[in-house]
Order: structure tokens, then C-alpha cells, then sequence
């Protein structure tokens, strides 16, 4: 499943909102902000400050953070940013995903089908 256009947070605004109103979820690579959208479809959002890195590492990590999600399955209408701490910069796809699935896990995003598969495999 690839994300398209309409399933990524793209205006100022929808991120201002999701930072002022959304709930947080900390780890050690990634911070995670959530916020109901009342549409039928989670958005994704990824922020990568230059703090993490240079051009080619954040984007690096801004690839690995989409290849994880791709692979997830969401329950539907929420809007999602994941803040990259520095230590993302160094970090292996594994253990990136690891702590994003531990984040979207406490706070209740993951479908439960997917849920249950996830805790079987870790």
C-alpha cells in the first residue's frame, strides 16, 4: 500500500493544531503526537529538525519513518506527527520500529488484528 497525497498532513495549520491539541507519546528516537480528525483516514505527518542532522540523514530518517508506517495498520481517523529525536539519526530500521510501533501501541492506533500479530512476532 503506497500513501498518497490525501494521507499526509501538508498545511501549517494541521500541523499547529496537532502540536497545541494533540496528546504526546515519548521514546528515546521518536516523539509522537496524536489528534482526532473525525475523517475516515489517519494522516501522517514527520518532522526531522536539523538538529538530527544534515540534508541526506534527515531525509533518511523521514524515509525509514514512512516505510514503517506503510507497513502498519492504523485505526482510521486520526491526525499523526513523529518528531525524530537525534539519536534517530544513528539508529537501525529495527529498533526504529520497534519504538514507533511501541508508540502507536500505547496509544491505542494500531488496528487490533495488527496488534495482536505485532506482540506474537516481538
Amino acid at each position: 500500500m503506497t500513501m498518497r497525497g490525501k494521507e499526509y498532513l501538508t498545511k501549517s495549520e494541521q500541523y499547529a493544531l496537532v502540536y497545541n491539541k494533540g496528546s504526546s507519546w515519548i521514546s528515546d528516537l521518536v516523539v509522537m503526537k496524536a489528534l482526532p480528525n473525525g475523517l475516515t483516514l489517519s494522516r501522517y505527518g514527520f518532522s526531522v529538525s536539523r538538529r538530527v542532522g544534515k540534508a541526506v540523514v534527515r531525509n533518511r530518517v523521514k524515509r525509514l519513518l514512512r516505510e514503517i508506517l506503510r507497513s502498519a495498520q492504523l485505526e482510521p481517523g486520526w491526525d499523526i506527527i513523529f518528531i525524530a529525536r537525534p539519536r534517530a539519526a544513528g539508529a537501525s530500521f529495527a529498533s526504529l520500529e520497534k519504538s514507533v510501533q511501541g508508540l502507536l501501541s500505547q496509544a491505542r492506533l494500531l488496528a487490533r488484528e495488527y496488534e495482536k500479530a505485532c506482540l506474537r512476532i516481538n
